[in-house]
């Protein structure tokens, strides 16, 4: 049963607002790394500010966060990082729920594949079309859709809602990172990643390597008087197909689902500088799964061995080894202890405000700022709108109805969390 505050909350829950804000954050282009990174902070400290909420906007000191031992890596550089946290001013001695999403979105890619201006948001019935459309800024909008039904609603909360909103996710997780450095905690953590009706406990981590192979140049027309490097990778890449599958047997129950849960992908190779020299270098970079559970130095000792043990094998690596590194982000596995309150609140409180079955429990195949949170001591689970399938495409999309039944959700997860006056 409903309580009235309850009742009240569901029904405030605006519907044309939403759609109004999220077509609003898509249109700026905050593309992990760039300047509307920070664009997108400032508009939604605005947002922070007109539902009534205490905000603390702040440049992040970079040179300090980069040499912290602890920090999880970036992939594009920075000249500034905003930070962004606000909370409710009403509460007393109740707890407090982290409400996290992150602005940064990945680059749109080849223009051509999208059916228009990849930051010019579409509306097609139901559908909202756009980069970061579902990853995530719908779940930023649902955030804001369910504190601005409480405030609307007129409940008085028991404790406080923290809304941090973070960059910098998709290439490591700075923002999350500067914000708990900041000293900002809480009891719970809601984060709004597209879970497509599912509540995801637990997150697999990545690690970004690059494996460095020497070779020795000659003119191709007399080959045989060098060594190709793209020839001295080759044992090294069968190698590391050999070494996902190991790390893919048995895996944990949440990831069950996935055909490889942890998977092991070589993204980019570079070699050569002439066609007609023999290669001297090639430099291949790729992503490691990271187990749940998995301390990431196992993770980067185990592709370090299956490496070395690779060359020693090679007539040429064997005297010339391949050299491993580990540049940008570095993401751990994360997950929310088994039978915390959480997940069942959430589900509960999704099924209470739509009428829908529960939504099951999954873990998730790649990393989240989720880990942070967990590695903090707040418990932290999954639950917001969109399909994690179509991000990161040129068919991202969120449907409407998504994004306001997981503010209805969150609504109610609010109340039940942090309690009402």
């Amino acid at each position: 049963m409903l309580s009235d505050q309850e009742t009240a909350a569901l029904a405030a829950v605006d519907e044309t607002d939403a759609v109004r804000t999220l077509l609003e954050l898509i249109a700026v282009p905050s593309v992990t790394g760039s300047a509307a990174e920070s664009e997108a902070q400032h508009l939604l400290a605005g947002r922070l500010e007109r539902l009534g909420l205490d905000v603390d906007l702040w440049s992040m000191d970079l040179p300090v966060l980069l040499a912290h031992p602890d920090f999880p890596g970036m992939e594009v550089p920075r000249e500034e990082a905003w930070g962004l946290v606000g909370h409710t001013a009403d509460g007393g001695d109740g707890p407090t729920l982290i409400l996290q999403g992150h602005v940064d979105v990945v680059p749109p890619g080849d223009p051509a594949a999208w059916a228009g201006d990849p930051f010019v948001p579409r509306v097609t019935g139901d559908l909202v079309h756009g980069r970061g459309a579902c990853d995530m800024k719908a779940g930023l909008v649902a955030h804001l859709a369910a504190l601005a039904a409480i405030r609307a609603a007129g409940v008085r909360l028991r404790g406080r809602v923290a809304v941090h909103f973070v960059i910098g996710e998709e290439d490591g997780g700075i923002g999350a990172f500067g914000t708990l450095r900041r000293g900002y905690g809480g009891d719970a953590c809601v984060i709004a990643e597209p879970t497509a009706g599912t509540v995801i406990t637990a997150n697999a981590g990545a690690l970004t390597f690059r494996i460095t192979v020497p070779g020795k140049a000659a003119h191709a027309s007399s080959r045989e008087a060098g060594v190709s490097a793209i020839d001295a990778y080759l044992p090294l890449h069968r190698a590391l197909a050999r070494l996902e599958a190991d790390r893919n047997r048995d895996p944990d129950p949440l990831l069950a689902e996935y055909p490889i849960p942890y998977s092991l992908s070589v993204g980019t190779l570079r070699s050569g500088d002439w066609a007609s020299s023999v290669p001297d270098a090639l430099v291949a970079e790729g992503r490691l799964g990271v187990r749940l559970g998995e301390d990431p130095a196992e993770a980067r000792a185990a592709l370090e061995r299956c490496v070395a043990r690779a060359g020693a094998e090679d007539p040429w690596l064997r005297d010339h080894p391949a050299v491993v590194t580990w540049p940008g982000g570095q993401f751990a596995s994360g997950r929310l202890a088994a039978g915390h309150p959480l997940r069942d609140t959430v589900a509960d409180a999704y099924a209470d405000a739509t009428g829908a079955a529960r939504p099951r429990e999954r873990g998730a195949t790649y990393g989240s700022d989720l880990r942070h949170y967990t590695g903090a001591g707040i418990p932290t689970l999954q639950f917001g709108p969109g399909d994690i399938a179509v991000a990161h495409s040129a068919r991202e999309q969120v449907s409407v109805r998504e994004v306001t039944d997981a503010a209805r959700a969150l609504v109610l997860t609010v109340l039940r969390t942090v309690g009402v006056k």
